[in-house]
């Protein structure tokens, strides 16, 4: 029987289920908040850190990079401990890890703290997005209340990349780059704390499960060597003897992982769940959205401070239309997953994205104003909306209330891995051109560079928009039939 109730029920359930999960569901949505913010809020500081604390070159990308690395590397784990361990306790000891360890980011007095700090964040990340999209896919039923659910939550992803642009310009400015690590202590301690008084309780387990140690321990490390190895690759030179040792040795973790989990009675990743169409593609389309759409805010970074000398706050203001854009998206994505069907839906959502990203390109010019951009930050950041709520509804429909931790643990390892895959690729291309040029010529060459990629991201979100292909055909009169009644209460406001 599933575990999904609906929202606003006023009977009991196994669990604790509240009688009012709206207000489950805007903490669930607050904490999504929070993990988007802490993904943004460090990029306008890097050049501060770096001054701060003696970063040389290139090096100040570490700081992103260690959260990176562990946030891949450990998400199936932190899926599996939202199975087995509860998805309350998990989220809880989530945001306290975050709130310690943004404590110790804000007070290192070394890179090599800054760095490790930086590295438990991102396992408290992949401990934490697991473990909210877990509650939210179990605490709400299939259908319409998810879909909803899904971009009540998708839209404050959203409104993180803005308040993480515009804060972290705001503090750095104002008040030094270790408070965009202070503000993360009160935020994850207020959510941990709310948690144990709004979010339902860990039902009773009923059924002895192992928590696959040989299985979580090869995927962990495998997952992490591949991630460092693409983080790193371009940094150090994909030549490089570390780079190369990360790469083979994260292939023999991995195939080690896969043949654990063929011989395991209760494996960490049963390899039925890829008989679930809609989780495959759900997890091909997560790839690839973030080796796309999710590498343009690093590019739009690069192209406004390193090319037109913005400040950090001008930067910050900077991603306001599109991560207003990006929000108003993905509400449009559960109207139209509920009338339309999610492939349809991510059809139309990867076609405006093609088409808003090839505008965008043409922003990508030395001599161009912010102007230029608007256009095509606005097209495109409604498309990745879209994309945004309807590709985590696919990910999460047809899989078993217990098993949905592991199974957003399988989509969100795509999603980092497509990032750093996406970034290690492009970063590269970017840079083309680039090598002997100073000054204005440099800028010429970085923005010539990064107009390319941005035309290579548009290519990619149309392979993106083949793959939604692959999913099954929702006729219109069963999407209709799914749709909640026009007159009911929007959910945010129960």
């Amino acid at each position: 029987m599933s575990a999904s109730v609906s929202l606003g029920s006023h009977r009991g359930a196994p669990g604790g289920v509240p009688r009012h999960l709206g207000w489950t569901l805007a903490l669930l949505a607050l904490a999504q908040l929070l993990y988007a913010l802490d993904l943004n809020i460090v990029f306008v500081a890097l050049p501060e850190i770096g001054r701060d604390l003696g970063f040389p070159g290139q090096t100040q990308q570490l700081v992103v990079s260690a959260y990176v690395v562990f946030a891949g590397g450990f998400l199936l784990f932190g899926g599996r401990a939202a199975d087995l361990l509860g998805r309350r306790r998990m989220f809880v000891l989530a945001l306290v890890l975050y709130a310690v360890s943004s404590l110790a980011g804000g007070l290192a007095p070394s890179r090599e703290v800054i760095i490790a700090a930086r590295a438990v964040q991102g396992i408290a990340g992949a401990l934490l997005l697991p473990s909210t999209l877990s509650l939210i896919n179990t605490l709400f039923e299939e259908g319409p209340k998810r879909n909803r659910a899904l971009a009540v939550w998708g839209g404050a992803g959203a409104s993180g990349l803005t308040i993480g642009a515009l804060l972290g310009g705001v503090l750095t400015e104002h008040f030094g780059w270790p408070s965009v690590f202070y503000v993360n202590v009160p935020l994850g301690g207020l959510i941990a704390l709310c948690a144990l008084f709004v979010v339902p309780r860990d039902p009773a387990r009923t059924a002895r499960r192992t928590f696959d140690l040989p299985g979580s321990l090869s995927v962990t490390g495998g997952a992490t060597l591949l991630v460092f190895a693409l983080v790193e690759g371009p940094e150090r030179g994909w030549d490089d003897s570390l780079v190369l040792g990360a790469f083979l040795l994260a292939v023999v973790l991995l195939v080690l992982f896969a043949v654990i989990e063929k011989r395991s009675a209760d494996p960490l990743m049963p390899f039925r769940l890829f008989r679930n169409r809609s989780l495959t593609v759900g997890m091909l389309v997560t790839f690839l959205y973030m080796a796309t759409f999710g590498v343009l805010p690093y590019f739009l970074t690069v192209l406004m401070q390193s090319v037109h000398g913005y400040s950090a706050l001008q930067t910050g203001l900077g991603f306001l239309i599109p991560s207003l854009a990006i929000a108003a998206g993905t509400q449009l994505g559960e109207r139209f997953v509920g009338r339309r069907g999610t492939r349809a839906t991510l059809v139309i959502g990867f076609g405006i994205g093609v088409i808003g990203t090839v505008v965008l390109a043409f922003g990508f010019d030395a001599d161009a104003g912010y102007g230029l951009l608007v256009p095509g930050l606005v097209v495109s950041g409604v498309g990745q909306g879209i994309v945004w709520t309807a590709m985590w509804i696919a990910a999460s429909t047809g899989t078993a209330p217990q098993e949905q931790g592991v199974a957003n643990g399988v989509a969100s390892t795509a999603l980092n891995i497509g990032n750093a895959i996406g970034l290690a690729v492009f970063t590269v291309v970017a840079d083309i051109g680039t090598e002997g040029r100073a000054g204005e010529a440099l800028k010429t060459a970085t923005a010539d560079g990064e107009f390319l990629v941005v035309l290579l991201t548009a290519a990619g979100m149309l392979v993106g928009l083949l793959v939604t292909l692959l999913l099954k055909h929702r006729p219109a009169s069963a999407a209709a039939a799914a749709s909640a009644p026009a007159d009911e209460e929007p959910l945010a406001a129960r």
